[in-house]
């Protein structure tokens, strides 16, 4: 075969042991490390605030600030920065985000369940909510539209964005007028856990959230995952390090399938890109293209340090790919197949589907409407991709009036006894004999 910077397995030779280490992502190989390093930092930040926020950052971004949030001068400054053409695009992907994400918005609604029993569901928009835009090797303002126009769509009271400054101090002029177009106006220059850490706990710069939002690397994920387990704020989800899994058979075009390998491992070095295709001639192909696609690559170094730590993956069938699929869970899910569609109920777990030869990844990156926050590191199978529910409480209302309890009092009663639990019993009884009364 050619030689190829992605190493290239047979499922159907391998043990068990061989195919657990096969799928395992690789920021699983540093994990105690990272675990401790944000610890340590998310402490810091909890005690001095601002002072731990200035030097964390001049120590991890280079640079000294002396105030965090990007004022009225710096935002005027972005939009004559960018170009106008640049401005076009993120306007045109910010009316499809918005339309996909209107369309699927929950209703309240109500129900009389009995008699004088009325249940509702009303929705209420998280009252202050966090969002991170990485800005690190590759800005993303592309990621501040796939959060702020959900969060304005929820009705959000107050919105937080922090995004990495860069070496001149700062923030990249792009996330900033992405910002402007989903009405964000509160930004904060700082990024990695540190940023976390601020708008979990707060400081006397930066405003305390309810739920913290955005993908990020190993560290940004785990900052999340621990400030969500102090009970400090919400998380989104499980968003870490980009990966990609592709199914491909003997028709899918090797160019298309490369460069969607390569769009997700030009990411970062600890994202992971999987091919499986039941045609040893396609992963052939796929190989040569991946060389060669590669050495045109401006992000050559990043994506191939991802590349080490991916798979091409020769399987007997298809159906033998849709079980690796689902074991692994993908936050992208390509089928790059004949008949896309008639497999897509095979798919039981994976942040975002991408169905045929035209519908790469980086449309879901950008522009085609839907969310690009997903779940990474096999959370897609009990989380899903950002959407304005997300960005909202959901609560549920009850009313019964004196017809209601008599209607279904003795059933409340009931199942209190027989859970031996007589101060619930009791104070159901206790309106059933004033009701009757």
């Amino acid at each position: 075969m050619t030689a190829s910077p992605a190493p290239v397995y047979d499922w159907t030779v391998l043990d068990d042991a061989t195919r657990e280490a096969l799928l395992a992502r690789p920021v699983q190989t540093v994990a105690q490390r990272t675990r401790d390093a944000v610890a340590g930092l998310l402490a810091d930040v909890q005690a001095r605030g601002d002072a731990a926020l200035r030097e964390v950052t001049a120590r991890f971004d280079g640079v000294e600030l002396a105030t965090f949030e990007v004022s009225e001068a710096e935002f005027a400054a972005a939009h004559t920065a960018v170009p106008a053409d640049l401005r076009q695009a993120m306007q045109e992907a910010a009316e499809r985000i918005e339309a996909f994400h209107r369309a699927g918005m929950a209703q309240p609604y109500s129900v009389e369940t009995a008699p004088g029993v009325v249940c509702e569901r009303m929705i209420l928009p998280i009252p202050r909510v966090g969002l991170y835009v990485p800005a690190g090797s590759a800005p993303l303002p592309s990621t501040a539209l796939m959060l702020g126009i959900p969060s304005r769509l929820a009705g959000c009271r107050e919105v937080v964005l922090c995004t990495p400054p860069r070496k001149d101090g700062t923030a990249d002029p792009a996330v900033l007028v992405a910002a402007q177009l989903t009405g964000v106006r509160c930004v904060f220059k700082l990024g990695g856990a540190q940023a976390i850490a601020a708008m979990a706990f707060g400081t006397d710069s930066v405003p305390a959230c309810d739920k913290l939002f955005g993908p990020g690397n190993s560290y940004v994920t785990e900052a999340k995952q621990q400030v969500a387990q102090s009970g400090a704020a919400a998380i989104d989800m499980p968003a870490g390090p980009s990966e990609v899994l592709v199914i491909a058979d003997a028709g899918a075009d090797a160019a298309f399938v490369a460069a969607d390998l390569l769009s997700q491992a030009e990411h970062g070095p600890d994202s992971q890109v999987l091919l499986l295709s039941d045609d040893e001639g396609l992963i052939e192909r796929v190989q040569a293209e991946l060389a060669t696609q590669l050495a045109e690559l401006d992000r050559a170094d990043i994506a191939r340090q991802a590349l080490s730590a991916s798979r091409l993956v020769k399987v007997a069938t298809l159906d033998e790919a849709f079980a690796i699929s689902n074991r692994y869970a993908p936050e992208h899910l390509i089928l790059a197949l004949r008949d896309a569609r008639a497999w897509l109920g095979r798919v039981e777990a994976a942040g975002s589907v991408f169905l045929g030869d035209y519908t790469p990844e980086a449309l879901g990156d950008y522009c085609s409407g839907t969310n690009h926050v997903l779940p990474t590191s096999g959370a897609a199978r009990a989380y899903s991709g950002v959407s304005v529910a997300s960005f909202q409480n959901f609560v549920s209302v009850q009313s019964a009036s004196r017809a209601g309890i008599a209607a279904i009092g003795d059933c409340a009663v009931t199942l209190a006894r027989a859970e031996g639990l007589d101060a619930h019993a009791n104070a159901v009884a206790l309106r059933l004999r004033k009701a009757a009364a």
